[in-house]
């Protein structure tokens, strides 16, 4: 085991930093101890790794274990938000300002790790959540390998790229993901060391959004966890433009909508939207809601 200590210069939310990375209930890669400490797995640069990370009296201490622990305390503060900068964000609303006064250490973070983001990205494309979720769950009990160290039980590490290249279409069908996304997936590994090379975010998009299988709202989805980019708006998102609009304006409007609602926030859309859902406000419910499909059973 190796460990640090770091204590924030700006208040600081540390679950909130790390929800974002967690997909669904019951993932694999990222648990919540019943101490208040989260758990997570990562396929560093130096090998797997576990990090548990707990606050006390201010101070955020990180326990990890495995080849990439070293890796994975050094990052832990850009995990957790440390090189998000926020001085450039105005709040112009409302409903911002209060969901900012309630979330002060809402942090954006980075995880430098572009796979990692990438399959359950691509997993919940135009599918509801539990879908998708319930396909990760499946991908990593199978072909994940086990935490290193005390981790909860069940928690898996993701795959290497190689591994994702070689999973059988069968194994795709019984997950639930369809050819379409399974393959998706497979060619993103083929690239997947130029995709971890890339400096920047608007690098990472023009190679992401150079694959077939990947746009907008994809790009957007992975370079928000891998880069921690405050501007990567995910247009092309069932729920997001509506929220948004209603939120902003009472009434419900669509991505060309909520990309003009957005433009005072340059810079820092994705932070905005991210206060969206955070302050609870919500559009009322009308018609019954997309079904889980099983497609396994096709």
């Amino acid at each position: 085991m190796e460990e640090r200590t770091w204590i924030p210069e700006e208040p600081l939310d540390v679950r909130l930093a790390l929800q974002p990375h967690q997909r669904g209930t019951g993932d694999p890669a990222w648990r919540l101890g019943a101490d208040g400490a989260v758990w997570r797995t990562s396929r560093t640069p130096e090998g797997p790794s576990t990090l548990r990370v707990s606050v006390r009296a201010g101070a955020v201490h990180g326990h990890a274990w495995g080849p990439g622990a070293g890796w994975a305390l050094e990052t832990l503060p850009a995990l957790l938000g440390a090189d998000d900068d926020v001085s450039g964000f105005r709040v112009r609303h409302d409903v911002l300002a209060e969901a900012a006064r309630r979330h002060p250490g809402l942090r954006i973070g980075r995880t430098g790790r572009v796979m990692e983001a990438l399959v359950p990205a691509v997993l919940e494309q135009k599918v509801v959540g539990r879908e998708a979720w319930r396909a990760w769950r499946w991908l990593l009990a199978r072909y994940g390998e086990p935490a290193p160290g005390p981790a909860p039980e069940g928690m898996r590490v993701v795959p290497e790229p190689e591994v994702w290249r070689q999973i059988p279409s069968w194994h795709w069908h019984r997950a639930g993901a369809e050819a379409v996304r399974a393959r998706t997936i497979a060619t993103a590994a083929w690239h997947a060391a130029k995709l971890e090379a890339a400096a920047t975010s608007e690098e990472l998009d023009r190679l992401l959004r150079a694959l077939p299988g990947i746009g907008v709202w994809t790009s957007a989805e992975i370079r928000q966890r891998a880069f921690g980019d405050p501007d990567a708006v995910s247009v092309g998102d069932f729920h997001l433009a509506k929220l948004v609009g209603y939120a902003l304006t009472g009434e419900k409007t669509d991505d060309a909508g909520m990309l003009r609602l957005l433009e005072p926030y340059a810079g820092h859309r994705h932070r905005a939207t991210v206060l969206v859902w955070l302050s609870g406000t919500r559009p009322p419910a009308r018609g019954p809601r997309m079904p889980v499909r099983d497609y396994r059973s096709f």
